[in-house]
């Protein structure tokens, strides 16, 4: 395993390369990755970075993002099938006609989307910012896609009409409020950590309710000594590697993303050494979607 990291290093230095990984990736590529954040940390800090070529340790909707950002590098996936579930439960086409069934909406698209499904948006969002994207857009009624979860969420602050679309998350979906509740039992100084991902139900039962980027800050700050979180279960290795105090626990049975679990240190050597996989995006899907990745971004 040494010798793929020395490979991996070597080549990135030679091809002027950064890995950026997601905090839900294995350890190992969390570890060789020179950023680890949330998909729109990640997104941002290769707009910002002077490196030609990108390797992005995520899924499909993260690395056209950073090719929205940042159109003149070069973006790979080490996995091409590494895609997001929630993100394919709507499509362009859905969307429009949902356009249409409600002309006066503005439409709020989680960032967790495909590149055509935030062309046709006025504002994408983020976990950490969707409440303050929805409180404060000059509408109504809000179409909110993919995750009903979220939106859900975000109908609890706001007296606005949320029309949401039928999308989840399917990790954070199978967090049950029995396992939370049983973790809770068990762990009763250990305060609650809950992706609002999660369902209304597990939700309720939260002491915060936080995005990936969220947690990391909050466990930082906070005197407990011991946590219980509601997430995929990755974060769980960047907590204990930047809090070795303190002790973290998933909310019942970790729940892992299979298409995050895709990428493993030969792909992003052999995505190094073969400059795969590209993505690329239209340019007139991408000059839109652009549009309201830049309004998110206005709310940061």
């Amino acid at each position: 395993m040494s010798d793929v990291v020395k490979e991996i290093k070597s080549l990135k230095k030679k091809k002027n390369a950064i890995i950026v990984a997601h905090n839900y990736q294995y350890p190992e590529i969390q570890d060789i990755a020179d950023f680890v954040g949330d998909s729109l940390e990640l997104a941002k800090k290769a707009s910002e970075l002077k490196n030609d070529i990108i390797v992005f340790c995520g899924v499909i909707f993260m690395a056209e993002t950073a090719k929205i950002l940042a159109p003149d590098k070069k973006v790979l996936l080490p996995v091409k099938t590494a895609g997001c579930p929630m993100a394919d439960m709507i499509n362009a086409e859905q969307l429009a006609e949902l356009k249409k069934q409600h002309p006066k909406a503005k439409v709020v698209t989680y960032v967790n989307s495909n590149a055509e499904v935030k062309a046709l948006t006025d504002v994408c969002c983020t976990s950490a910012n969707a409440v303050k994207i929805v409180q404060n857009i000059d509408a109504d009624e809000i179409i909110f896609v993919p995750d009903k979860n979220l939106g859900a969420y975000c109908q609890r602050f706001t007296e606005k009409k949320i029309i949401l679309w039928d999308g989840h998350c399917y990790v954070h979906n199978r967090i049950s409020p029995s396992e939370v509740r049983e973790a809770k039992t068990q762990l009763p100084d250990a305060p609650l950590l809950v992706h609002p991902e999660c369902t209304s139900q597990v939700i309720d039962l939260a002491d915060a309710v936080l995005s990936t980027a969220g947690m990391l800050k909050y466990v930082k700050e906070h005197n407990a000594n011991r946590f219980i979180v509601a997430t995929e279960e990755g974060i769980i290795h960047r907590m204990k590697k930047e809090n070795p105090n303190k002790q973290f626990y998933s909310a019942g049975t970790a729940k892992f993303c299979v298409n995050m679990k895709k990428t493993k240190l030969s792909n992003v050597l052999e995505s190094l050494e073969n400059e795969q996989f590209e993505i690329v995006v239209d340019k007139e899907i991408a000059k839109k979607a652009k549009a309201s990745l830049d309004k998110m971004l206005e709310y940061l």
